[in-house]
């Protein structure tokens, strides 16, 4: 698939991009990356395998192997290394070799619709067309729901705290997940904004391993809140945009005047501080079980331990500490369920499914009938486990449970939820 444009090595030309070279050149073959990955196998392949090959310059096969597609960079190898070899940034620069054309095309086509549109959003949603959904939507909430007349939607408001973006999939497909959000913004008293534009919480370009419109987004965006003002920009429950702005902003130099956060950590303030007055008496008697999922983008890959710790106060205190049941292993130390790295879109559903097994027997381990997913790319893939291995759980927004905590959660806002818990609600 590639010629050689100069007669230094692929493995070379990554140890040059990498901080101390990724430590690449310290493999002590031990085999500890393999053992904790779930994409070994797939292929034919494996990180330590994926290494040696680049260590012995065989730069044809590692840059034309369908498995940099199924590797979802989620780090695991890497923290579970002695030396900390940096196989994922290995992985990625990889990508970059494959012609535009060869890509996936899923991932491609999903980078190339958000930079055709001002919103950003890899689902073509127009500022107008989202602007409407929100409005509509929140006109019937108040129109409709006893309590909720003065709920607010602001968008483009002028020096408002936090900056919100939202997944693409809600205003398009599931727009009466957006309520939740809102509801909880308000009890806390909130002062916030959507924009019109870049408000879209997903960057497939770093997927397509394509650095121009990574950074295009990326800057895009940023620009966006400087000119709003914001001081705070608020990342709803989805990793993938967690990670790729928070490591975008770094990677690119960005300049921006504003605090990147994950409104998970905002959900742990607010309870401490008691500005969202959840408990766990509704579930106190019916004790349904609940397991929780660490996204990868967002914990192993950027806040850590104190990001799970802060999503198990969270948690306990909405479902009750006696009703989580954890996964084996977990926090930094968890499994990728498979549905990062573009997964989802790179058009190989057998092997993300494979990969996705191991997740798959961590949560029937569990015995939970929900599976606690704050993370859209997790959300998604968990689903079609459940699904495809005919598992029987449910996975679940934290926003949906924190409003069903509360007594506040819509009718139209129970998608996720079985008549367990709708009848609870």
């Amino acid at each position: 698939m590639n010629e050689k444009t100069s007669r230094i090595s692929f493995k070379d030309k990554v140890t040059e991009l990498l901080p101390e070279g990724g430590h690449l050149n310290m493999c002590l073959t031990c085999g500890l990356c393999s053992a904790g990955c779930p994409a070994s196998g797939l292929e034919g392949m494996d990180p330590r395998k994926f290494l040696r090959m680049a260590a012995l310059g065989l730069d044809e096969e590692i840059t034309s192997t369908p498995w940099v597609w199924m590797c979802t960079m989620c780090e695991r190898c890497m923290k579970i290394c002695p030396m900390q070899i940096n196989i994922p940034q290995l992985v990625y620069q990889a990508r970059t070799c494959w012609p535009k054309e060869e890509r996936p095309r899923g991932i491609v086509r999903s980078c190339e619709t958000a930079l055709t549109t001002p919103t950003l959003s890899a689902m073509g949603i127009s500022p107008e067309d989202f602007r409407f959904v929100v409005e509509d939507v929140l006109e019937e909430v108040q129109e409709t729901q006893p309590g909720q007349e003065k709920l607010k939607a602001p968008i483009n408001k002028q020096g408002a705290h936090f900056y919100l973006n939202q997944n693409s999939r809600e205003p398009v497909n599931e727009p009466d997940e957006m309520v939740p959000l809102w509801k909880i913004l308000d009890i806390v008293g909130a002062d916030w904004t959507y924009s019109d534009t870049a408000w879209a919480g997903e960057t497939y370009c770093m997927f397509a391993a394509n650095d121009e419109s990574w950074e295009q987004v990326v800057r895009t965006k940023a620009e966006r809140v400087n000119e709003l003002g914001c001081k705070v920009w608020l990342s709803t429950e989805c990793g993938h945009e967690f990670y790729a702005m928070r490591s975008g902003l770094k990677k690119f130099n960005v300049e921006h005047n504003f605090e990147f956060t994950s409104i998970i950590q905002w959900y742990a303030k607010w309870i401490r501080e008691g500005k969202l007055p959840v408990n766990s008496d509704w579930n106190r008697d019916a004790k349904v079980k609940f397991t929780v999922q660490d996204p990868c983008q967002m914990v192993r890959k950027t806040l850590g331990d104190p990001l799970a710790d802060d999503l198990r106060f969270v948690v306990k205190s909405i479902v009750g500490e006696e009703n989580l049941i954890e996964m084996w292993p977990n926090r930094t130390n968890n499994y990728c369920c498979g549905g990062g790295g573009g997964s989802l879109q790179s058009g190989f559903n057998a092997e993300r499914r494979a990969y996705g097994k191991k997740k798959f027997d961590q949560i029937m381990a569990t015995g939970a009938p929900y599976c606690i997913t704050p993370c859209h790319n997790c959300h998604s893939q968990i689903e079609d486990l459940s699904e495809y291995y005919k598992g029987g759980f449910r996975t679940v927004h934290l926003w949906t449970l924190i409003c069903l905590s509360l007594g506040i959660l819509g009718e139209n806002e129970r998608t996720y939820i079985g008549p367990d818990l709708a009848a609870l609600a």
